[in-house]
Order: C-alpha cells, then structure tokens, then sequence
C-alpha cells in the first residue's frame, strides 16, 4: 500500500524544505497548471529520471497527479527503482490541492483536451470504427485494427508516437505566439 500525505501536511513539509513535490501529469497539463515548487517529470519518463535526480535521501518524496492515480503509480514506479526516500502520493492530487485553499500557478483552462487524451479519443474511434466494419463484412478493417494495436505497443515502448506529432500539429494545439 502506498503511503499518502494530505495536501495541508505536503504543504508544510514543502515550505519546511522535507520534502520535494515531483507533478507526474503531462507537460501541457503541468503549463496549464501547477503547484509552484513542483518538479515536472511525466509518469512516463520517471524510471528513467529517477536516476538522474540529485535529491537528498534526508528528503521526502511526494508525487502529485490530477486526483491520485497516476502518483500512486509513480510511487510504486520510484519503491521499485529503490529511489533511497520515503515516497508518499498526495492524497487527491493537484484537485485536492485546490479545494484545500492552497495556490497554484497558471489559469488551470488547457488550451484543448490534453494530447494524451487526444490520442486515446483517435484510437479508440479508429478502432471502433474498424471493428463495426470488420463485423459488416469488411475483414480487412479487423487488420488494420490490429496494425493500430500494434502502433500502439511500439508507441508505449518507445516513447515516440507519430498521431501525437500530428495532433500536436492540429490548430487547437498550437499556442499564440
């Protein structure tokens, strides 16, 4: 069971210099909106950060998220690496944060749905579309589906993923310069 800490007792450990605030979320949901002091480092990338990382053992490590989720996995993530910290998740992650009354940075409204997201919204419409007509007759849509299952693994595997590089290209992605 992963240990968790309250935003009210994070907020004192943080001011007191204990502990140090790691944000697992996505890069463009970190711009939207952040907990000041808190280090940016995507769930995806942690294993390999963890290593990297020049964090006093004295110090504690939280890790924060949206709600919860993905910080609990990031414990687990940084208990297996045998990171050298106590390693707590905030309870309720950056929302619990807010309705605690304690600040964040930045407006909080991403510009779009965050790109992950978009991603998974793409994929699953394509496979689901895919599989209505595979079940209409069409059996080469069940192959392509499975391409798409395919892309999807080498995606998680390597970190590079061309429908994110398209859909950060897209209109609703790109910042005012």
């Amino acid at each position: 069971m992963t240990a968790t800490v309250s935003p009210k007792d994070a907020a004192l450990w943080l001011a007191s210099g204990e502990a140090v605030l790691i944000d697992v979320r996505e890069p463009d949901e970190f711009r939207a909106e952040h907990i000041a002091c808190a280090a940016s480092i995507p769930l995806n990338s942690l294993g390999d950060a963890l290593g990297g990382t020049q964090i006093p053992a004295a110090r504690k490590m939280i890790f924060q998220c949206l709600k919860g989720g993905r910080g609990e996995v990031a414990c687990r993530t940084a208990e297996a690496a045998g990171a050298g910290h106590a390693i707590y998740n905030l309870e309720g992650g950056i929302a619990a944060w807010k309705d605690a009354g304690l600040p964040v940075v930045g407006s909080g409204a991403p510009a779009a749905i965050p790109l992950f997201r978009q991603v998974q919204i793409a994929v699953g419409i394509m496979i689901a579309t895919l599989i209505a007509l595979g079940f209409s007759g069409l059996t080469a849509a069940f192959a392509l589906a499975g391409l798409i299952g395919v892309m999807l693994v080498f995606a998680g595997t390597t970190g590079w993923c061309g429908m994110a590089m398209l859909l950060a290209r897209m209109p609703w992605n790109r910042r005012p310069a």
